[in-house]
């Protein structure tokens, strides 16, 4: 949350530069309060897994947040009881009239195929121009990030010779940008995918900043729009035991699978595996809800094209 202090006290400037967040009085006193609307595009299929992360994620801040979990009406889940979709989802079409404080696109296992095979891209495509018009700021996460970049800027994703599976390194590149505010200069996430995105093609977008890479398995996060717009290439809301589930859930269906990379003590999947990016995964959402979402929604939606500064 910002620290509130008079207007011109001489340490606001230096804490400014120092990319704190500070609030003059007038602001304070004028801003008014309410929860905000998150809205979650659920395209797992262990949705109840998925809505479990996200909301531990969500939840570290003194922030009141509303959800809405949404789905696809063009894809027929197999792995979640309709009832639970019936009980807790809202279909895209009774929500697109709506508009969102901040709204997240997870991942899907649809890698190998072509974006335009996938039965619901058609409808993806139609919720990724009603983010342009309905929500402040959109993350989206894994092959939802390779999906919102081909999309809105045409770089196709690559495929992997080898699934890259496990706990990596990642070093922050511009730790003046408010998102990757608290991070250590190096850091560790999960990552678990068939497909990457190519640094060199992000580098040349000149809508997209790279905030943080790894020289293992390329960019980690960037970003479009000053924050509007948000790519994780990782999973920063996996659970501890996430990559342990998936190891011997395809380990038993007899599947070429690795090792995790970096996650069980002395590679021995019999030991419990070390959570070693808990404290940056939450450091991200905070400074999403904060920075990207808060701070920059009004208390009521009066005119979106105010709120998204078109």
């Amino acid at each position: 949350m910002p620290i509130k202090v008079q207007r011109d006290l001489p340490a606001k400037g230096i804490l400014e530069n120092e990319n704190i967040f500070v609030m003059d009085e007038t602001r304070a006193m004028n801003q008014d309060i309410r929860p905000l609307e998150i809205g979650i595009l659920n395209l797992m299929p262990l949705k109840q897994d998925t809505e479990l992360q996200l909301l531990r994620a969500l939840s570290n801040t003194p922030l009141q947040i509303n959800i809405t979990f949404v789905y696809v009406e063009s894809h027929v889940s197999k792995n979640t009881p309709t009832s639970h979709l019936n009980q807790f989802y809202k279909l895209f079409s009774e929500v697109r009239n709506r508009k969102f404080d901040g709204f997240i696109i997870t991942g899907a296992p649809v890698e190998n195929l072509e974006f335009e095979e996938v039965n619901y891209w058609q409808e993806l495509t139609e919720i990724f121009d009603w983010t342009n018009t309905n929500v402040t700021s959109t993350v989206h996460i894994c092959w939802g990030a390779q999906a919102g970049i081909y999309y809105h800027y045409g770089i196709q994703k690559q495929k992997l010779s080898k699934k890259l599976f496990g706990v990596y390194e990642h070093q922050v590149l511009n730790r003046k940008i408010p998102l990757v505010r608290g991070f250590d200069d190096v850091f560790m996430a999960p990552h678990s995918r068939h497909t990457t995105v190519d640094a060199d093609e992000i580098k040349q977008c000149k809508d997209l900043t790279i905030l943080a890479e790894s020289q293992q398995v390329g960019v980690f996060l960037c970003m479009a729009e000053n924050g509007k717009k948000i790519f994780v290439m990782g999973h920063p809301e996996y659970d501890r035991m996430t990559l342990d589930i998936e190891y011997k859930r395809d380990k038993a269906k007899g599947l070429d699978i690795d090792l995790p990379y970096n996650y069980y003590p002395k590679d021995d999947e019999k030991q419990r595996p070390l959570l070693q990016w808990r404290a940056h995964a939450n450091s991200f959402y905070a400074n999403w809800l904060n920075y990207y979402v808060y701070q920059q929604t009004p208390y009521n939606f009066i005119d979106n094209a105010i709120i998204l500064g078109k």
